[in-house]
């Protein structure tokens, strides 16, 4: 990849920067994007270890389409999987990526639309409690979606948000507007609700991030008991949870993703994916 970055720098075919405040310059840019998309996955695909497992054919022309006809909206990237598949590490690889390229990024958690459940968890007496009594903490009705989707939507038309937090210290405590999420050019969502259905489509990349089961326990027991303060007995019983839930929940909805991406991949070639597309839409002449 890194070759094809230095070829597209020094190369001397070049075309003229389009006008992208013109209609027909937009036009332009979208089919240089396809067919540079295009090879990237060519690319890809001879790769010792691709990136990209699977990717929706009908991406390109739709996001190209999007570039075209709406401008001006803030890109809004979704990363999804299962938990400790990696979602936050590859947000923070894109976030460290792109601010190299001087552009604007922010990044917002889905974790913290969580519903407030302190009430309930006083009840039963503790987290573990309430979740071994059904509660269902990764259900779609466990999250505050209608809010996701108005910040979101608030989001991509530049306006910034204060978005809650919620307090991952088995006290279920969410308070309300507690952090000012910037709209930035690009915005990067991560968790699992990025693909249920009251808020997938306003996502213009929507990416699924797929790992192995064992190589997610691991990272599971090992943040739940460092991170968390989790004994490591109650963290495999979580962790059985975790599975069944992501059965559930997350792995149906793989199928509405944009690309299915290796948690496994080196980060320093998906670091260099992501030069590669600065490269491409910034090489005129």
């Amino acid at each position: 990849m890194q070759l094809l970055i230095e070829k597209e720098l020094n190369s001397d075919d070049k075309i003229l920067k389009p006008d992208f405040n013109s209609k027909t310059g937009r036009e332009l840019l979208a089919f240089y994007l396809q067919a540079k998309f295009k090879q990237i996955l060519a690319y890809d695909k001879k790769c010792p270890t691709p990136i990209f497992k699977e990717v929706n054919p009908n991406f390109i022309s739709r996001f190209t389409k999007r570039l075209i006809n709406n401008p001006t909206r803030r890109l809004l990237i979704g990363i999804n999987g299962e938990s400790a598949s990696g979602k936050s590490t590859i947000c923070r690889q894109i976030k460290q990526t792109i601010e190299q390229f001087s552009m604007p990024v922010s990044i917002l958690s889905t974790d913290n639309y969580f519903n407030d459940i302190s009430e309930l968890i006083k009840k039963y007496g503790s987290f573990d409690n309430l979740r071994d009594n059904g509660y269902d903490i990764d259900a779609p009705e466990s999250f505050q979606l209608s809010l996701l989707a108005s910040d979101l939507e608030d989001l991509a038309l530049g306006k910034n948000i204060m978005a809650p937090k919620y307090i991952p210290n088995g006290t279920g405590v969410s308070i309300p507007y507690a952090q000012e999420v910037v709209s930035d050019k690009i915005i990067v969502v991560e968790g699992i609700a990025t693909m249920y259905e009251e808020v997938r489509d306003i996502f213009d990349v929507k990416i699924y991030i797929e790992t192995e089961n064992d190589i997610r326990q691991e990272r599971f027991i090992k943040r739940a008991v460092a991170e968390r303060n989790q004994s490591e007995e109650n963290a495999l019983k979580q962790w059985e949870y975790i599975v069944s839930a992501g059965e559930k929940y997350v792995i149906p909805n793989k199928k509405c993703a944009d690309f299915v991406l290796d948690g496994n991949s080196d980060l320093n070639y998906f670091s260099t994916i992501l030069e590669y597309l600065n490269a491409i839409t910034n090489n005129f002449i």
